[in-house]
């Protein structure tokens, strides 16, 4: 497997910043991936970063860890050849995306009526090997019945009550535009009612395309596209609650979720990599075209809202999405809790993506 053209050689002297970034906690990130892959190994990407390359890399994360930042960056420089990312059109672009935490009940009252759901018994994966005729080739999963498999119901639906009576009920909130974030961010802290710390994780979803709330309101005249943050929609929503359904129903999306232990309150979510995401290092990618634990510089100066600073800094490609597709494209994990919702919701800036590619492979670039 040869590496892509989109990846052009580089210096790490080429990198803005290089020499300027803590590289510990980036290490640390990547060798949460290091030991996760000797009991399942990532899938190697399109762009030809081959998994089996970073063995040595991983071998040595497994033992002795960096003592200072320094040691660090001569991890990565000892392991690895920068590469420029080229965007198949445009410029790369990086977005933001956080843990939110929100006060839930273990039971239904007034104040609780708005559920998470469990996966429900009836809803299946789909693939070519068992997607019915006629069916959208989009949807991966659907709803088995006696008949045979159809599409599952939507948001609308669901929100609705036509799955009520299943016992599918992890968690009750207060707010549904809550609620409606915390699919959209795909995992979430639960601080419930009894005291407990808990969390839901993404399990499966209804399966239709994904359709923003910030597009609807964009394209309704409701607030400029140059204006759209995640505070915003909030703002709108808070506004107009009358009208949250007829928006929030546009996006026929829905998620089920699982519940998940908070073993470290200093670490998000397990991802997509199967390793817990770190806070301001953990990156989502395009799964399909990049290698799960590939480090990544992400050069944004125009992005100063994690640190006030110009954002320049060494990340892990360890969670993926669907609205990130592209070479030059990502999602940066800002964190737990609402400050960390305040960084990720106005995180939509310019970018360089410099991939950190395994010296064994740099050879093989066109």
């Amino acid at each position: 497997m040869s590496l892509s053209p989109l990846l052009v050689e580089r210096s790490f002297g080429d990198l803005p910043g290089w020499g300027d970034d803590d590289h510990l906690p980036a290490f640390e990130a990547f060798a949460r991936s290091a030991f996760h892959v000797p009991v399942k190994p990532y899938r190697s990407g399109a762009l030809g970063v081959d998994f089996g390359a970073f063995a040595e890399a991983y071998a040595h994360a497994r033992g002795a860890a960096p003592a200072n930042r320094s040691e660090a960056r001569a991890f990565f420089e000892r392991h690895f050849v920068p590469m420029l990312v080229r965007p198949e059109t445009g410029a790369g672009l990086v977005t933001g995306f956080y843990e939110p935490q929100v006060e839930a009940s273990p039971v239904r009252s007034e104040h609780f009526a708005v559920p998470l759901l469990s996966r429900p018994a009836d809803l299946v994966d789909v693939d070519d090997a068992n997607r019915p005729a006629g069916m959208d080739p989009y949807l991966a999963f659907a709803r088995r019945t006696a008949d045979g498999l159809t599409e599952y119901p939507d948001r609308g639906a669901i929100e609705r009550g036509v799955l009520a009576g299943q016992g599918l009920e992890i968690a009750w909130l207060a707010d549904k535009v809550d609620a409606f974030f915390i699919h959209v961010q795909g995992a979430a802290r639960l601080a419930m009612t009894d005291g407990r710390l808990c969390r839901v994780t993404y399990a499966a979803k209804s399966g239709q395309r994904f359709t923003g709330p910030g597009k609807i309101l964009s394209e309704l005249g409701e607030i400029p596209l140059a204006d759209v943050t995640m505070q915003s929609i909030r703002g709108w929503f808070k506004a107009h609650p009358e009208r949250v359904d007829e928006i929030l129903w546009q996006n026929r999306s829905y998620i089920f979720f699982r519940e998940a232990a908070v073993d470290d309150v200093a670490l998000g979510p397990i991802a997509a990599a199967k390793v817990p995401l770190t806070p301001g290092r953990s990156m989502a990618v395009d799964r399909l075209l990049h290698t799960f634990g590939t480090p990544f510089y992400i050069d944004a100066p125009t992005l100063t809202a994690f640190d006030k600073r110009p954002f320049r800094r060494l990340m892990i490609a360890q969670d993926t999405g669907s609205a990130i597709t592209g070479s030059a494209r990502g999602d940066l994990f800002a964190g737990s809790g609402d400050a960390a919702g305040e960084i990720a919701g106005v995180v939509r800036n310019a970018a360089d993506f410099y991939a950190l590619v395994p010296r064994a492979l740099a050879g093989g670039a066109k």
